[in-house]
């Protein structure tokens, strides 16, 4: 999503510096990978947030977050599926680990975390949903910290309250500006809330919205010093796996995928606990989301399941 951030506001300009700046990985397994490089649509990226801290190489972290960004033909809507955190799911066997029945997030940490965390992630949600995706990107929360303060805060709306478990910082209902490290605090927060992770779920989308917005807003385009530091700041916290896809060529398919396009959109599912274990389970299947975002029926499905989308 951050690259389609930088598309939607015209910066291939500076490409190259992008390009340069960027850590490029095999995110992706080999049969998590799509074989064709066609951007025409539809396209399905695996974005994948951690809490890594800089100069942090223990093997033994989880993912906080993982999102399929589905971009229907046509490339003028984009879909943010949030993937539940604690979802029961069968992880395939690699290098050191045997394989078997856990959360979806202990795949990156069973992978080893970095590239190869992210090529086990990857084949395990191949594996459930039947994609293959077209390319990947890792991010650390700390880079996305620092944009969202260098791009002077994003808007974001409180609707009810809620108290943070990490800083004990309390966020109240309503809609303000907030810093990067008030943001993220609050959109990792679920233990507090009603929906408790789907909650989270949706605040993170919310959060990439605003991000967007924000950009929007700034005229970020126009203002070479600020988007040099925002470049660099995406660059030293971001790994990507464009699936041999040129980043220019990614950025131009991109360029007209406006922010208010953006549907939030959660996987149906139920919590229960399973041998005094809280886990997040499919209902029935996931009601036929995964069909949609391998075929052509997303937006079909978001209509006739208005309870698991999310609005922005």
């Amino acid at each position: 999503m951050l690259l389609a951030g930088l598309a939607v506001f015209g910066l291939q300009a500076l490409t190259d510096r992008y390009d340069r700046t960027v850590l490029k990985e095999q995110l992706l397994a080999p049969d998590a990978r799509n074989a064709r490089t066609d951007l025409s649509g539809p396209l399905n990226y695996l974005l994948i947030g951690t809490d890594r801290r800089p100069g942090d190489t223990n093997p033994e972290q989880r993912a906080d977050t993982i999102l399929i960004v589905h971009v229907p033909a046509g490339l003028r809507q984009a879909y943010l599926v949030s993937i539940p955190r604690d979802l029961l799911v069968a992880i395939p066997a690699t290098n050191g680990y045997a394989g078997g029945q856990d959360k979806i997030n202990a795949a990156y940490e069973h992978g080893g975390g970095g590239e190869s965390g992210a090529q086990l992630l990857s084949a395990t949600l191949a594996r459930l949903t039947g994609l293959r995706f077209d390319g990947a990107a890792l991010v650390d929360f700390s880079g996305i910290r620092q944009v969202v303060d260098l791009l002077g805060g994003v808007r974001m709306c409180v609707d009810r309250e809620v108290r943070s478990i990490h800083t004990n910082r309390v966020f109240s209902p309503g809609c303000r500006q907030m810093n990067g490290a008030e943001a993220l605090d609050y959109v990792r927060q679920r233990y507090d809330l009603p929906g408790g992770d789907y909650d989270r779920q949706r605040h993170q989308q919310q959060l990439l919205r605003a991000m967007l917005d924000r950009a929007g807003e700034t005229r970020l385009r126009t203002n070479p010093v600020k988007l040099d530091q925002v470049i660099r700041a995406v660059g030293d916290s971001l790994t990507v796996d464009t699936n041999g896809v040129a980043l220019e060529d990614l950025l131009f398919a991109l360029r007209g995928l406006p922010p208010d396009a953006l549907k939030g959109v959660q996987v149906p599912s139920y919590p229960q606990v399973i041998d005094e274990v809280s886990y997040v389970v499919l209902d029935n299947g996931g009601n036929g989301l995964f069909d949609a975002v391998r075929g052509t029926r997303m937006p079909d499905w978001a209509q006739a399941n208005p309870r698991w989308v999310v609005r922005l």
